[in-house]
């Protein structure tokens, strides 16, 4: 995993509340084993047709929003099933970081394990940032360190985080990671034993 300490990145909004892990990635392209190559199923059924055709109508098909690493989703973002691939789908299309009012748990704790920083905001600040990012090409700057979301037009919000999330994000270690951090007392321990 990549560390995550300050990112500054391209706003893409999804105003759309409960989002779940199908609309994510659909159950069809669960059959991978691998993290990687899920990006370009990543939100499927709404960016392309019955025929694999990219939809026009679907605002990820802009040009406008491509390259975006900020998705600013509704509330209960990542509801329904604990399938782990809707993180590693939005990772690997290029969202490092995931604002909403509110998480489905399991989606919370799965984008920490694989290197998304996910960040609630009140609805109102939200709000704010949808529509910023609607209007126009619209950036957001975070700073895990400081937790803080701002712009350069004053908008600024802090978040909470856990310690535990914070650390593995700062440091890019997944759980195998912090694991091995470890290793000299693990070791240390099983000569002793």
């Amino acid at each position: 995993m990549e560390p995550i300490k300050t990112h500054n990145g391209l706003v893409y909004p999804l105003p759309k509340r409960n989002v779940d892990t199908d609309q994510i990635i659909p159950k069809q392209f669960l059959k991978r084993i691998e993290r990687a190559g899920f990006g370009q199923f990543l939100f499927y059924n709404w960016r392309f047709d019955e025929n694999d055709k990219p939809r026009t109508d679907f605002s990820l098909n802009q040009p406008k929003y491509e390259g975006a690493s900020v998705l600013v989703g509704g509330d209960n973002f990542g509801c329904g099933s604990s399938r782990e691939h809707a993180p590693w789908a939005l990772l690997d299309y290029g969202f490092k970081v995931i604002i909403a009012p509110s998480f489905a748990d399991i989606f919370y704790n799965n984008t920490t394990k694989n290197g998304i920083l996910a960040i609630r905001l009140p609805e109102e600040q939200v709000d704010y940032l949808l529509d910023q990012a609607e209007k126009n090409a619209y950036t957001l700057t975070i700073d895990l360190e400081k937790q803080k979301v701002y712009d350069k037009l004053g908008f600024e919000a802090g978040f909470d985080i856990p310690a535990y999330n914070k650390h593995m994000l700062l440091n890019g270690l997944d759980e195998i990671g912090i694991t091995l951090s470890y290793a000299d007392q693990i070791t240390q321990f099983e000569q002793t034993h």
